[in-house]
């Protein structure tokens, strides 16, 4: 290699002194034909001196042999022209000419393959391949190096089949074999490059010389069965090796495999057995890992492995083999294992918000068919496993709301971080958020309710308004996927009618926001009932300003109403829950003030009827202690009690029950929460937690409290299972009422219809949950009021009754 390299160097430098010298004949033949262009007319007179001129003329500027000379015109003065004229006989070439050619030619291949000097300059080589071929000689000196190279390639194999060596080894002198002739190859097709421009593209059957010697090598070499087999067993070695952790000679492989691809024998040769090779072992150790590994291990060593192979392909291997090797390792690590990596592992890393490890498990199964509906499959399943859990059990009642809340945000950031905000897998979300929600009918729209009243509450400081806006945004989510809303809508009514009437509301702006969010989810229909609520309390506060200056112009001597400041709020009965009518006895002063307000109001309003809710009261009192003044902020059923020790000291609980009229179970709830609770204004004798009938009362002359205002409040019944009761019993008569309007209004329209279809038309109309044995029994319930009938021919069919 060395001295071809010097010979190189050489031939360069001469080929330099060449082209010099022929620049310097070119620009003095160029003179020269300046000259002789301007020779006047004079001069052509001397005929056979001018013909002289012009021979020489044309031997200097035709080395090739055309004859160049200039045509002179006979006419003095006319324009000079050149006219060329061919040789009369080709140059003959020596005798022996083809046989020393090529053995000079042979000498320098030989020389080539051998990597010893070349005796002969480079330019002196092409020069006699080219004069071969322009006589003619081309075809015998294609075959005579086809030869040549032949001889050389089959006396290279004998190493290979001979001698037993170890299989690195083997490998590096195939590859130095390889790389030795590719070299050869090129510098031979150097100096046979006119042989390769003229010849053999004139003839495509002929093979270039460079894919000639490729050719050769491809049959004498790699298509032998011994040399194929220890080349393409040792390259699984070495990848073998690799794939185990140890380090190989990775440019070794890369050059070997494109020794390979070069020699189109890639394919059949090495890619079958090493797909198969890789399928084998993947096969194992993903039998192996899935029984030793955690999920999360077992898929980082997934991840890694098919990194591991994207490295490969980009090192060494054919990029033809890229989506089956990717596709080999896919299936046996990650197909073949995927209800067992989901059935194994699924549930745990959703249960501890595994996020990295989901991320990796999505991209991981994105790759795989089916993968991604197996996975969306398994997330719906575990949703509403867990969902059940939370909403079934009346134990997490208290706290099935917000845990609800936290599942889901929970959800909705896994679906969102882990698996790119996939629609499927939000829709997927949705749809078994709805299903373990309405497992337990009624109760989640109830305690939804319940939750919102608490947080809408004056009490509830633990948030912001920002924050407050953000959960009720979020209960709103939960609240869509409820199947009964009137539920929701009857328990919502009832706790903001007290949250109104106590002045209980955290915010105003928070409670219209919240009613904004409902009318926006279920149409004006839905809230309009609320707003009325909300109109109710505004008007009252303008009746109540004009009741002030009412009583302002009034003077009443008689009686003490100047220390009584009465507030009243009129409410529409229809926009308001149902509340018991009771009868309690109320002080004469409070009495006439009520008087006094009806006379005022029906005054303004007339026709219109006022109706007393004193359950819904509440006051103020003054109250004097030994220890200071107070101020008491009690329900009226307390007042009226407390009302009582003005006259008297020591009260039964038969007394205080016919003094004021309170039903039993209230004004024992009311005493105890005046002197068994935080606040004892009272004293019982005996002492105890619970009232009793033989029981006493006293006012409390040791109460003491580092407050002024205090509220003492009435203990309540958790929400007692009578008024639960009622209000499910509100809502499952509107419900009645709303399938019989339904039930009229589509037969109105049809006039005739089956019961089957009757019943369709009812389910796409009704918007909460309802039994086909429920709509019967409406039906029923219309035929015998008459608004409706069975036709004679057809028991299956109604008809309207106009």
């Amino acid at each position: 290699m060395s001295s071809f390299t010097k010979i190189q160097v050489h031939e360069a430098q001469q080929g330099e002194d060449r082209v010099n010298s022929r620049r310097k004949r070119n620009s003095s033949n160029s003179e020269n034909i300046s000259k002789r262009v301007k020779i006047d007319e004079k001069s052509m007179t001397d005929t056979t001196t001018n013909n002289q001129k012009r021979a020489n003329f044309s031997a200097l500027s035709n080395p090739n042999g055309v004859n160049k000379s200039p045509a002179i015109n006979a006419k003095p003065g006319a324009a000079k022209k050149l006219v060329i004229k061919n040789f009369k006989e080709k140059p003959k070439l020596p005798e022996n000419y083809q046989e020393e050619t090529w053995e000079k030619l042979k000498e320098a291949v030989i020389a080539i393959q051998t990597s010893t000097s070349i005796r002969y300059g480079r330019e002196e080589l092409y020069q006699a391949v080219q004069n071969m071929c322009s006589h003619k000689m081309a075809p015998t000196l294609y075959a005579n190096l086809t030869n040549l190279t032949e001889k050389h390639v089959r006396a290279n194999i004998m190493q290979f089949i001979a001698e037993s060596m170890d299989r690195h080894i083997f490998l590096k002198k195939m590859n130095e074999c390889w790389l030795s002739h590719c070299q050869q190859m090129i510098m031979v097709r150097g100096i046979f490059l006119f042989l390769d421009r003229t010849y053999v593209l004139q003839n495509p059957t002929i093979h270039s010389i460079w894919d000639m010697g490729l050719d050769l090598f491809r049959q004498h070499i790699v298509l032998n069965t011994l040399v194929q087999t220890r080349t393409v067993e040792g390259l699984l070695m070495l990848i073998e090796k690799e794939r185990q952790g140890d380090t190989v000679d990775k440019s070794l492989l890369k050059s070997l495999l494109r020794m390979l691809s070069d020699l189109q024998i890639y394919q059949d040769a090495f890619e079958r057995k090493f797909l198969e090779a890789t399928e084998r072992l993947y096969a194992a150790e993903g039998q192996r890992l899935m029984q030793e590994h955690d999920v999360p291990e077992y898929l980082a060593h997934v991840d890694k492995r098919l990194n591991e192979e994207s490295e490969r392909l980009i090192h060494y291997l054919d990029p033809s083999t890229k989506w089956q090797l990717i596709h080999t390792v896919e299936k046996q690590l990650l197909s073949e294992h995927l209800t067992s990596i989901l059935q194994k592992g699924l549930d745990g890393l959703l249960e501890e918000n595994r996020v990295s490890d989901l991320t990796l498990l999505y991209s991981l199964f994105t790759r795989v068919k089916n993968g991604l509906s197996e996975l969306c499959s398994s997330f719906n399943t575990y949703i509403k496993k867990k969902g059940r859990t939370i909403v079934i059990d009346p134990e997490k009642d208290k706290t099935m709301v917000q845990e609800l809340l936290d599942f889901k945000d929970k959800m909705d950031n896994i679906v969102c971080q882990c698996f790119q905000k996939n629609e499927k897998f939000a829709n997927s979300l949705k749809e078994a958020f709805e299903n373990f929600v309405n497992q337990r009918a009624n109760k989640p729209a109830e305690l939804i309710a319940k939750f919102v009243d608490s947080k809408l509450r004056a009490g509830n400081k633990e948030s912001t308004e920002e924050e407050l806006e953000r959960l009720l945004d979020k209960i709103m989510v939960l609240f869509r996927f409820i199947h009964g809303k009137d539920v929701f809508e009857a328990f919502y009514k009832k706790d903001l009618a007290k949250r109104l009437l106590v002045g209980k509301s955290a915010s105003v702006d928070a409670e219209k926001s919240m009613l904004s969010k409902l009318k926006q989810e279920c149409g004006g229909g839905f809230t309009s009932k609320l707003e009325g609520m909300f109109k109710d309390m505004e008007l009252s506060k303008d009746i109540n300003v004009a009741f002030k200056q009412h009583m302002g112009n009034l003077r009443y001597p008689s009686l003490h109403l100047a220390n009584i400041d009465l507030t009243v709020n009129v409410l529409t009965m229809g926009y308001w829950p149902t509340y018991p009518a009771c009868e309690v006895n109320l002080p004469l002063e409070m009495v006439q003030y009520q008087n006094i307000f009806k006379k005022f109001y029906l005054g303004k309003h007339s026709g219109r009827k006022l109706q007393w809710q004193p359950t819904l009261g509440h006051c103020v009192l003054k109250a004097t202690f030994p220890q200071g003044n107070k101020e008491l902020m009690v329900s009226l059923f307390q007042a009226l009690v407390l009302l009582l020790f003005n006259d008297a000291s020591d009260l039964s609980l038969e007394d205080i029950k016919i003094a004021t009229g309170i039903e039993d179970g209230e004004l024992r709830r009311t005493l105890q929460s005046l002197a068994c609770g935080k606040a004892r204004v009272l004293q019982k004798t005996p002492r105890g937690r619970d009232v009793e009938d033989n029981d006493r009362f006293q006012f409390n002359k040791d109460f003491a409290n580092k407050l002024f205002r205090i509220k003492i409040n009435q203990i309540q019944l958790k929400e007692t299972t009578e008024e639960q009761k009622a209000t499910e019993e509100r809502v499952f008569q509107d419900r009645q009422y709303q399938i019989d309007a339904a039930i009229v209004r589509i037969m109105k329209m049809r006039k005739t219809l089956s019961h089957n279809l009757l019943i369709s038309e009812l389910y796409n109309q009704l918007k909460f949950p309802v039994k086909p044995a429920d709509l019967k029994k409406r039906i029923e319930s219309l035929i015998d009021r008459d608004y409706m009938e069975r036709d004679k021919d057809n028991p299956n069919q109604y008809n309207y009754v106009a």
